[in-house]
């Protein structure tokens, strides 16, 4: 059996596809982090709280996009062994797996009749179900990816022309954008350990006597 750190066959087909699996890293990582971007501007603009389970759901969205990230990082580099694949996209599922539980879990907490749910709906669905729905969609596109892996992941990436910038520009917003949400974070939380089940306002600023 081949090493796991062994480069994989680069012949044929396998050096046009593989490309595409590092392109589809960069989509994966993007989309992710899209996502909790768009989490962040419904928190922002129609000024909801997101509660602990919200935040947790983000957390496995950005954890998810770090894994398709560790691929886009060394294919940045011009090499992605057999080991870097499955590492990367083994992070992304145990993620999508952890985040579509959280989702489900919210989601099964307003399935009552006459629960209104928790926050306002996005085209018809609250947020925590299209949570869901991605997280499920995520699971079956790196279950796809990971049985067509011996045509789509080549150890060759070329370091220069596309490849290196936009990974870079995508690493750089995953990182910008969990900066972001760790902020956003602490101003709700305050210096308290835990978020309270409903939020209702930024503790952070009535502890510090911003707000009162």
């Amino acid at each position: 059996m081949a090493s796991l750190t062994a480069p994989l066959s680069d012949t044929g087909n396998s050096a046009l596809l593989g490309k595409v699996q590092y392109w589809f890293a960069c989509f994966f990582a993007a989309g992710w982090t899209g996502i909790v971007c768009a989490g962040l501007g419904v928190q922002f603009i129609s000024w909801e709280h997101p509660c602990p389970l919200c935040m947790v759901q983000r957390m496995f969205m950005l954890l998810a996009a770090l894994g398709a990230g560790t691929i886009v990082r060394k294919g940045m580099t011009g090499t992605v062994t057999g080991r870097d694949y499955m590492t990367g996209w083994g992070l992304a599922l145990v993620a999508c797996v952890g985040g579509g539980f959280t989702a489900w879990r919210q989601t099964m907490l307003h399935i009552l009749p006459g629960d209104e749910g928790y926050g306002a709906p996005v085209l018809g669905l609250h947020m925590y179900v299209w949570a869901w729905i991605l997280f499920i969609a995520s699971v079956v596109a790196i279950g796809i990816v990971l049985a067509f892996a011996h045509l789509t992941a080549a150890p060759a990436v070329p370091a220069t022309g596309l490849h290196r910038p936009i990974g870079r520009i995508v690493l750089w917003f995953v990182g910008v954008v969990i900066a972001v949400n760790l902020v956003a974070v602490f101003l709700e939380e305050g210096f308290h350990w835990f978020l309270p089940d409903d939020p209702t306002r930024y503790e952070f600023f009535y502890q510090v006597g911003i707000l009162g």
